[in-house]
C-alpha cells in the first residue's frame, strides 16, 4: 500500500474574516477519507500572493496531493490562476474547449443571447502546462499540475462545482494513480450518557482493539457518536475485523444506543414512523420551524410528516393553535400547561398519530428571574401517551434552538421505542 496523504488549501479573505464558513475542506476531507487517503493538514489563506505561494511550498513538502479551492473567478481579486501559472512555469493560453463550454453556458443557461464579456472569456484562459478538468456546472475549469512527484488540483470555490469535479475527475484519477488500500468506518449513536462515562465504560474495549483499528468519540447536542475506523490492504480482511469489533462495541452500549448506522436522529425517527406506518406533526414556538426543517431534510419524509403550526406569538397560539387564553395568561407561553395544549391540539388539528410541541426563551433577551434565558418546555404525544420535559440551556440563541430541537427529537424517539 502506497504511503499517500493530502493537504487542502482554501483561498479567500472571506474565510479569514468569518464572512463565509469553510465547508469545502470538510467535504473534501470526507471524500478523500472514503478512498483511504488521509488529510495531513487543512490551511486557509487570504487572497494574498505571498501567502498562497508559501502555502503551496509548505503543503507540497508534506503531502503527495494538494487540493486548492477558490480564487478562480473572473474578478480582479481572483489571483489563483496567474499565480499557478508562474509557480509551475507556464503561460496563459486560451483553451478552446473551455471557451466553447463557457459560451454555451452563457447562451443557454446564464444570460441567454448576451455576448461574452472579456472577463468571462478570461475564464477560458489556462496555464499551458496543466491538465484541464472540465467543470460541467460552471465556467472555471479545474486544473491539474504535477511538480516533484506531488499532484496539485486547483478547483473552483463554488461548493457544487467543486463537489462535481471531485467526484467525476479527482477521485477517479487518484484511485488510478495510488494504491491506497481501503478504509472502513462503522458508526453508532448514543444518548443519555456523557462522553466521559462512555469512555470509562469502554476502557478495556479500547485497549484491546487491533493496532490498525481506532475509536473516536464525537459528542454533540446531548448525544455521542462512536466511530470505529480501520485501515488495511485487503478489503475482506478489513471488513471482517471491523465488523467483529463493531459487534463488541454495540453489545457494550446497547442500553444507550439510538442507532447502529451513521445517520442523524431525524432519520431514525423517520424510519421508525415508516415502519409503524404512523404520522407526525409539529407545533413550534421558540424553534421557529427548525424541527420541521430537520424532519423534512430526510428524503421520503412526506410519507409520515404532515406539517407544522409555527405559533411564535401569543395570538397565533390562541387563534390558530387554539391554546386557551386563560392558560396563556395564568402560566405564560413557556410552561408545561401551554406545551401540553399545543401538542394535543396539534394532534387533533393535523389528525396525526404523534406530535411534538416546544416553547421557550432562546435569548439573548426575554428572560425573567423565574424563567431565565434558555428555559424550554417540550411535549411529545401520541393518542394514548404524553411526555413533557423542562430543559434549561445556557448557550447563545442558535445553540439553544439546536439543542431544543435535538432534545425534542430525543423525547419523541423515547415515545416511539418505549
Amino acid at each position: 500500500m502506497d504511503t499517500v496523504s493530502a493537504s487542502i488549501i482554501t483561498i479567500g479573505d472571506e474565510l479569514l474574516i468569518g464572512q463565509v464558513i469553510d465547508t469545502n475542506s470538510a467535504w473534501m476531507a470526507q471524500e478523500l477519507n472514503k478512498i483511504g487517503i488521509p488529510v495531513h493538514r487543512r490551511v486557509a489563506v487570504g487572497d494574498k500572493w505571498d501567502e498562497i505561494w508559501n502555502a503551496l511550498n509548505q503543503e507540497s513538502a508534506a503531502s503527495n496531493i494538494v487540493l486548492i479551492t477558490g480564487g478562480l473567478g473572473p474578478t480582479s481579486d481572483d489571483i489563483t490562476k496567474p499565480l499557478l501559472c508562474e509557480y509551475f512555469g507556464g503561460k496563459l493560453i486560451l483553451h478552446q474547449p473551455t471557451l466553447e463550454h463557457v459560451t454555451c453556458l452563457f447562451e443557454h443557461v446564464f444570460k441567454k443571447g448576451l455576448p461574452l464579456a472579456e472577463r468571462n472569456i478570461k475564464q477560458a484562459k489556462v496555464p499551458d502546462n496543466c491538465t484541464i478538468l472540465k467543470n460541467e456546472l460552471g465556467t472555471a475549469p479545474g486544473m491539474l499540475f504535477e511538480k516533484n512527484g506531488c499532484l496539485f488540483f486547483s478547483l473552483p470555490g463554488v461548493p457544487h462545482e467543486m463537489q462535481s469535479l471531485i467526484k467525476n475527475e479527482v477521485i477517479p484519477l487518484l484511485q488510478n494513480r495510488f494504491n491506497t488500500g481501503c478504509i472502513e468506518h462503522r458508526t453508532l449513536l448514543t444518548a443519555g450518557i456523557g462522553e466521559s462515562m462512555l469512555a470509562d465504560r469502554l476502557v478495556n474495549f479500547e485497549v484491546n482493539l487491533p493496532q490498525n483499528v481506532s475509536l473516536a468519540y464525537l459528542p454533540n447536542y446531548g448525544m455521542v457518536r462512536l466511530r470505529l475506523t480501520m485501515f488495511g490492504e485487503k478489503t475482506n480482511e478489513v471488513n471482517d475485523t471491523i465488523n467483529q469489533q463493531f459487534s463488541k462495541l454495540q453489545s457494550l452500549v446497547k442500553d444507550v444506543m439510538i442507532t447502529d448506522n451513521d445517520e442523524p436522529l431525524e432519520a431514525v425517527i423517520g424510519r421508525l414512523l415508516s415502519e409503524q406506518k404512523k404520522t407526525i406533526a409539529t407545533a413550534e414556538s421558540c424553534t421557529g420551524g427548525y424541527i420541521s426543517h430537520l424532519i423534512t431534510s430526510i428524503a421520503g419524509s412526506s410519507a409520515y410528516y404532515e406539517g407544522s403550526i409555527i405559533s411564535y406569538s401569543y395570538e397565533v397560539k390562541e387563534k390558530i393553535l387554539h391554546v386557551n387564553k386563560t392558560t396563556l395568561e395564568k402560566y405564560g407561553a413557556v410552561s408545561e400547561e401551554v406545551v401540553t395544549e399545543m401538542v394535543n391540539n396539534a394532534l387533533e388539528m393535523m389528525q396525526t398519530d404523534y406530535a411534538i410541541a416546544v416553547s421557550g426563551i432562546m435569548g439573548p433577551a426575554g428572560g425573567t428571574p423565574d424563567k431565565p434565558v434558555g428555559s424550554v418546555w417540550i411535549a411529545v404525544a401520541g393518542k394514548e401517551r404524553l411526555i413533557t420535559k423542562k430543559m434549561q440551556f445556557r448557550f447563545n440563541r442558535q445553540r439553544n434552538i439546536q439543542l431544543t430541537a435535538a432534545n425534542a427529537l430525543l423525547l419523541m424517539h423515547q415515545l416511539l421505542t418505549d
